[in-house]
């Protein structure tokens, strides 16, 4: 017998709000490895024996495996698809500095940044404790991998709608995507990084620019009037230098990877995909930033299966984090912005694969658990005109305003303005008081 509209109701509301205080609970924990390492030690593996357990248990009451099946194909193609992506990404982080060589990226300056400017300049304006929470690394990456795991898990205590697989095969897919059109933005300009001692930390490459660079563009990159000639004429007229003989690793069928990886003498023992995982991440402007793009992406699909405070908050996390980015000079501020419209357009593109709740059957109950009494007592009353017209307004609440914007988008949106209504009242001040 399935439950009654309002117990329902109450029970998907607890089952949220369950998951909201489970998601603000392993935030808190976790940064408590800052502030308090022995609190951390005892409370974080009980949280993780609390979350194993209760999902172990539920799983022996799931109903919807049938539907888990059927999105399985979805979810394992759509990790290949980003897996693929992210080798791709790699090659393209180890290129990029291979190409021009150490020697460009450790003399090179960093780009202005406005935002970089502003952030520094409030420092000195907002109030130290302000400024410390700012500058606190409450949130990184593997805390959003780790909130959207939680999110696609709470299909087990129906909070979302089944398939959770199809929830993750969406969230995989769009970050394929993502990944693989920043790899191809990461290499068509290649723009100096916010940290020019990165390379060096990260990269063993050739200190000297590789051929190509040395062709297309060493000649011509501080000279004007030769700038002016190759314009006027579209033609490369320099002629590369003697580089001497490159190493040449003995890579096999993937030796090709040699003149993108541009591998060292001491890397000799060392495969290409070795390489590859000893990178850790590029050191340049990739146009929009990975983390904040896992960020967003995990906000959206929070937002759309709840809305809501818990959502709220998981959006000022991104927000914090990306000024951290920005502070922190892992990415220019251009990387943080480009990254949040695009986690947004990601998610809304990848919509074919279905939505995270059932909205129109969400109205119906609440809109029936409203009028329940009253259907009731028209029932009683052997009121068949009324009874018809009060099930019929419960349809028309699944049809009128298919797509509501949810209480965590609006309260992103209204905190987005007041925030940027802020900044420019600051920069204000900050201008007339400089």
């Amino acid at each position: 017998m399935s439950p009654a509209p309002n117990s329902w109701c109450c029970l998907r509301s607890l089952s949220i709000g369950g998951l909201g205080f489970t998601a603000i609970a392993y935030v808190g924990i976790d940064y408590l490895r800052h502030i308090s390492p022995p609190w951390h030690d005892r409370l974080q593996p009980f949280l993780w024996a609390a979350l194993a357990i209760a999902a172990v248990i539920r799983v022996l009451f799931y109903k919807h495996w049938s539907l888990e099946l059927r999105a399985a194909i979805p979810f394992i193609l759509s990790l290949i698809f980003m897996l693929s992506a992210l080798l791709f990404e790699a090659i393209s982080v180890r290129s990029v500095t291979a190409v021009l060589g150490l020697d460009w990226h450790n003399a090179t300056a960093p780009l202005p940044d406005v935002g970089q400017w502003l952030l520094l300049a409030l420092n000195e304006k907002l109030p130290p404790t302000v400024v410390d929470i700012l500058r606190a690394r409450i949130i990184g990456l593997h805390h959003f991998l780790m909130l959207f795991i939680m999110l696609a898990f709470s299909v087990l205590f129906d909070s979302i709608e089944a398939p959770g697989l199809g929830l993750g095969a969406r969230y995989m897919f769009a970050m394929g995507i993502g990944r693989l059109l920043r790899a191809i933005a990461f290499v068509s300009t290649i723009l100096p990084s916010p940290r020019p001692w990165c390379a060096s930390a990260r990269f063993k490459v050739p200190p000297q620019p590789h051929r190509w660079a040395q062709k297309y563009y060493v000649p011509y990159s501080t000279d004007s009037n030769a700038i002016r000639h190759i314009i006027q004429h579209d033609f490369a007229y320099a002629v590369a230098g003697d580089l001497g003989l490159a190493f040449q690793p003995e890579w096999g069928a993937m030796n090709f990877l040699a003149d993108f990886l541009r591998p060292t003498a001491s890397e000799a023992s060392s495969s290409w995909l070795n390489l590859l995982k000893k990178a850790g991440g590029g050191c340049n402007d990739l146009l929009y930033s990975g983390h904040m793009l896992v960020a967003v992406l995990t906000a959206m699909a929070w937002t759309e299966a709840y809305g809501g405070f818990s959502s709220a908050l998981i959006w000022i996390l991104v927000l914090h984090s990306a000024q951290r980015e920005i502070r922190e000079r892992h990415h220019y501020s251009v990387d943080c912005i480009v990254a949040i419209y695009m986690g947004i357009f990601l998610w809304k593109m990848t919509g074919f694969f279905g939505p995270t709740k059932n909205t129109a059957r969400d109205r119906r109950l609440n809109k029936l658990a409203k009028i329940q009494n009253r259907l009731l007592q028209a029932a009683k009353d052997s009121d068949m005109d009324e009874v018809r017209e009060l099930l019929k307004e419960v349809e028309l609440s699944s049809q009128v305003g298919q797509k509501p914007k949810s209480k965590g988008m609006w309260l992103f949106s209204g905190a987005t303005i007041v925030f940027t209504l802020v900044m420019v009242l600051l920069a204000f001040t900050l201008t007339s008081d400089g």
